[in-house]
């Protein structure tokens, strides 16, 4: 299915009721599809929680039209507040993995409709890949396909621009998390060797309050494993009890 925002084309899955009083937006890591089976699964789970439940394919990646040179922090951001306008600026929460995770914290600390965010394995900042050596240069990056449950031999490949690796260095969300009140949960994975325990405790750390962080055994890509994905919605309905305002 396509919407249409004011700047995108969009795929996006939904799920729950539409005329629902509040939106839920499950945003996927870098390069990753809506269609990985920890993001349906999400949605699935945050529908039956009432919330009309919605994720999407970034602007330029897998089923959302467009190049490539689409794809990058500003145009995920412009996106996600885009989406939330187009569902009618509904209360929305937003839950994102890996480099969804982050974008989200970005929008839920500009964005007055977002009622908190569940921040997934996230980094607080720009991702440490180095640039490309030279301006023109892309890196190529590789996912596998959907539904994500395990490494498959056939990929889809990427071909990142170096611009979009100049565009994030702007994005750091430290100092805002220090001013946001509004609820939030950290998870971080206790075998994830991308984004490690010590990068989210700094994000939670500096923080304000409210603010939760809990540990899932599991490693960075959690679609891989069933349990990890169980373990995720169980955090996120012990924080949904937690905070009924999301």
């Amino acid at each position: 299915m396509l919407i249409k925002t004011s700047s995108f084309e969009l795929a996006i899955v939904q799920k729950g009721d539409p005329d629902a009083l509040k939106l839920a937006l499950v945003l996927p890591g870098r390069l990753d599809t809506k269609d990985y089976a920890h993001m349906t699964a999400m949605v699935e789970f945050l529908a039956e929680q009432g919330y009309l439940a919605v994720s999407f394919d970034p602007p330029g990646t897998w089923e959302s039209p467009g190049p490539i040179s689409l794809y990058n922090a500003t145009n995920y951001l412009a996106a996600v507040h885009e989406v939330i306008r187009h569902y009618g600026n509904r209360p929305t929460l937003v839950v994102g993995h890996s480099r969804g995770g982050n974008i989200g914290m970005l929008a839920a600390t500009s964005n007055e409709h977002v009622t908190g965010f569940v921040a997934v394995f996230s980094s607080r900042g720009p991702s440490s890949v180095e640039l490309p050596a030279a301006p023109g240069l892309s890196v190529k990056s590789e996912r596998d396909l959907p539904p994500g449950t395990e490494r498959t031999v056939e990929k889809k490949v990427f071909e990142l621009p170096y611009e979009y690796y100049e565009d994030q260095k702007q994005y750091d969300v430290t100092p805002m998390l220090a001013t946001y009140t509004k609820p939030k949960l950290f998870l971080y994975g206790t075998h994830d060797t991308l984004v490690s325990e010590r990068f989210i405790r700094a994000g939670y750390d500096v923080a304000a309050e409210p603010k939760q962080i809990t540990a899932i055994d599991s490693e960075h890509d959690y679609r891989l494993q069933p349990e990890a994905i169980q373990q995720v919605q169980q955090a996120v309905v012990d924080f949904l009890d937690m905070h009924k305002q999301c």
